[in-house]
């Protein structure tokens, strides 16, 4: 006869067997749930490190370029914007800006501060910076050439019912001599100087675009302006009703001019029939334009932006015709401070040969 008491004690036992398998394999679920959740958790913040990564690698490799031009109604500003349009569009990871300014003078000093990448100027304004001469004599600033541009056209502008019919004529009367810091205003003063008026006049210190509307109104007898052709301020004087302009010959002073402040100046003319209203040749002073860069900037960069923009010169005419006049023949003899050696090493893979 089987003892009841012993069946009843093995079927307990394997009761209590299966429950704690049933029990073991239950916390082995939990366990492996658990440890999937948390490897799900730290693989998605893994990722949106990599994800914070990537996007702050990205914005480190996107490079801006600051381009100083001038007042919006000179060719600085048009062409630099051109320029920048097409930096940002033809080089991966540029971004590249105009921005408007005081023109050369105040280009090239905030390249010197660090404030600024690249900038148009005059040659005049350049040397003075090289040399520590003028606004610069209390600070240098080491620019170097990226390009020689195109000339600059100084224009003595005043109206045909002022009674002025030269530059001694400027004598006593009201006058606007550019922009403070402006390569304008450094050419404008010593052009008065060299033909004798000096500092006997009344003294306007206005943009281009100020000193078409003080003509306008009447407030001054006569701008000078040094920029391209045809200067879009200038165009707007010509063209306003009961105004005709009369522009005045100076290219007499050269001579004068670079006695005192170096070769820099050049006879030029400015064709019949530029503005409305001026039908004769008029013989005036030329100044190179050039795009400056702090000696500090990269080979590298310094190439890449001669070689595209010199590339895409058709985009840049299309903004602006005085890019026409910018050519590879201007470069060996067209600045008088050196090139920047990343700029050089293009133009002499292009064949070109430098006077010094």
């Amino acid at each position: 006869m089987r003892n009841s008491g012993g069946y009843d004690h093995g079927a307990s036992t394997v009761a209590s067997a299966r429950d704690a398998a049933r029990l073991v394999r239950a916390r082995s679920k939990r366990h492996r749930t658990s440890e999937t959740r948390l490897v799900k958790r730290i693989l998605l913040a893994f990722l949106a490190v990599v994800a914070l990564g990537v996007g702050t690698f990205a914005a480190a490799q996107t490079t801006r370029l600051s381009i100083g031009t001038g007042g919006t109604g000179g060719v600085y500003y048009p062409l630099g914007g051109g320029m920048a349009a097409v930096l940002s569009k033809y080089v991966p990871g540029w971004e590249a800006t105009a921005e408007v300014t005081g023109a050369s003078v105040a280009n090239l000093q905030l390249i010197g501060q660090g404030k600024q990448d690249i900038g148009f100027t005059m040659a005049d304004a350049a040397w003075d910076a090289v040399s520590g001469n003028a606004k610069f004599k209390d600070r240098k600033v080491e620019a170097r050439t990226l390009m020689v541009l195109y000339p600059n056209k100084m224009h003595v502008v005043t109206t045909a019912d002022s009674g002025i019919a030269s530059i001694a004529d400027l004598k006593g009367k009201r006058v606007s001599t550019g922009e403070p810091n402006s390569g304008t205003e450094v050419m404008a003063m010593r052009l008065l100087e060299a033909a004798g008026v000096g500092t006997d006049f009344q003294r306007e210190r206005l943009s281009v675009a100020e000193g078409v509307n003080a003509m306008k109104d009447r407030k001054i007898d006569a701008l000078i302006w040094v920029g391209g052709l045809p200067t879009a301020a200038i165009t707007d004087l010509a063209t306003t009703p009961g105004i005709q302009i009369r522009l005045l010959d100076h290219a007499q002073y050269a001579d004068a001019m670079n006695r005192k402040w170096g070769p820099l100046y050049v006879k030029g003319t400015i064709p019949a029939n530029t503005y409305k209203g001026q039908d004769r040749e008029v013989a005036n002073l030329d100044v190179w334009n050039l795009l400056v860069a702090d000696q500090k900037m990269s080979n590298d960069m310094a190439y890449t932006i001669v070689k595209t923009l010199f590339e895409k010169k058709d985009e840049l005419v299309a903004v602006h015709r005085e890019a026409k006049n910018i050519s590879l023949e201007a470069q060996g003899s067209g600045s008088p401070i050196p090139f920047h050696p990343g700029a050089r090493k293009y133009y002499e893979e292009r064949g070109v040969k430098f006077s010094n």
